[in-house]
């Protein structure tokens, strides 16, 4: 027990400033985000005639290639000693290519505008990160990544109510609702520029390229194994998009679809902070393995009917695994990596996560095309499965 003085403990209750700054912003871009991809699968399918598999291709390459490009944006900050010019660069260029989807004639377009999207995600994505681990406290870090996380989702679950509010309104007018998200995007950009301030760090030695040999020595098995499990917990959970074409095959109105991402944006806001708390005190192992529990169990409800209160349940479950994972994972991340290197360890972490990503994606679709819906989630609970027993029998962290 800590005594009533312990600074430690006042620690615990004191977040700084500037993680509540990144989680707002995070809330403002993904508002902007996900009110173009909340209806992003149904305007491919439906508007311009593309495949599950189509779609399942775009959306890996595209999560994908924002994982690849924060090794790079990772190391350029670690390169640089400065994090926040980078993500005010990212988050810039997201906003920049919203247009993009309201101009898109056809699915090239759409491609374009997604990949330029996630390359703005994956130029701020590790450089936030490693800004939020650097200005706190090493004791609360599992919940200021809680805490930016739920305010990430709570703005991923205000996005699509918009989009559904609009669609409604609009007459199912996608190019209208995709203008409308312009806005957030460019206040998300002016809050980070106004409201987060990075911290000095101070030169010790000369600049070097962070990814070298002896430099990536540096990493240690601990965080490999982190990368590890990361990239199976990525293979498990393919693109969200399956979300919303499942849902669309429950019969509902084409412009409330984008509620099963409210849904499952709210059970994941809920449930991401607790959870970051409770990584702070119990073992990150035995919460991994819960969280893929619950994967397992939301794959096989979603499988086994299109009936929509089956595909609510499956989702709600799908967010509490959400919820229970991610910030899980950063914080090991930041855990297990030196300081110095903390830019390129998330960076790694994410392009490893990437390939996973993209491989997750393309098969989930061609599934879905030649066997159906059920097929799809029934192999995401076997690769969720697999992930677990890897998880048993290999104990890299605590």
């Amino acid at each position: 027990m800590l005594p009533p003085s312990d600074p430690r403990r006042a620690a615990r209750h004191s977040i700084p400033a500037g993680v509540w700054a990144l989680g707002f912003v995070s809330l403002l871009m993904d508002i902007s985000s996900e009110m173009v991809h909340a209806l992003l699968p149904l305007f491919m399918v439906g508007t311009l005639g593309a495949s599950a598999l189509v779609v399942g291709l775009i959306e890996g390459l595209a999560e994908a290639t924002a994982l690849v490009v924060k090794v790079f944006s990772g190391a350029l900050s670690d390169y640089l000693g400065k994090r926040k010019p980078l993500a005010v660069a990212g988050y810039a260029l997201g906003a920049l290519t919203k247009p993009l989807f309201a101009l898109a004639p056809g699915m090239g377009w759409v491609l374009t505008a997604r990949l330029l999207d996630r390359v703005g995600k994956g130029v701020r994505g590790a450089p936030r990160d490693a800004l939020l681990t650097d200005i706190t406290p090493p004791e609360i870090r599992g919940a200021a990544f809680g805490l930016r996380q739920s305010l990430d989702t709570v703005g991923a679950f205000v996005g699509p109510l918009l989009a559904v509010g609009l669609m409604l309104l609009w007459a199912n007018d996608f190019r209208a609702v995709f203008w409308v998200a312009v806005v957030p995007g460019a206040l998300a950009v002016l809050l980070l520029v106004l409201g987060v301030k990075e911290p000095e760090r101070p030169v010790t030695e000369r600049r070097t390229n962070p990814i070298t040999r002896q430099n990536l020595k540096r990493l240690s098995p601990a965080y490999w194994g982190v990368v590890g499990v990361g990239a199976v917990f990525t293979l498990a959970r393919f693109s969200e998009a399956f979300l919303v074409l499942r849902a669309e095959q429950t019969g509902m109105a084409l412009a409330l679809v984008p509620l099963v991402m409210v849904a499952m944006n709210v059970v994941y806001s809920a449930t991401a902070y607790p959870f970051g708390w409770l990584s702070d005190r119990f073992g990150h192992r035995t919460l991994l393995a819960w969280g893929l529990v619950v994967l397992i169990v939301a794959d096989l409800v979603l499988a086994s009917s299109p009936h929509w209160l089956v595909v609510l349940a499956g989702v709600a479950l799908w967010g509490v695994h959400m919820g229970m994972t991610q910030g899980l994972l950063a914080t090991m991340v930041a855990a297990t990596a030196p300081a110095d290197l903390r830019g390129t360890a998330f960076g790694l972490f994410n392009l490893v996560s990437g390939a996973a990503l993209l491989v997750a994606s393309v098969l989930a679709g061609w599934l879905w095309d030649h066997w159906g819906a059920s097929a799809t989630f029934y192999a995401g609970a076997a690769f969720s499965a697999l992930a677990l027993l890897a998880l048993h029998r290999r104990r890299p962290f605590a």
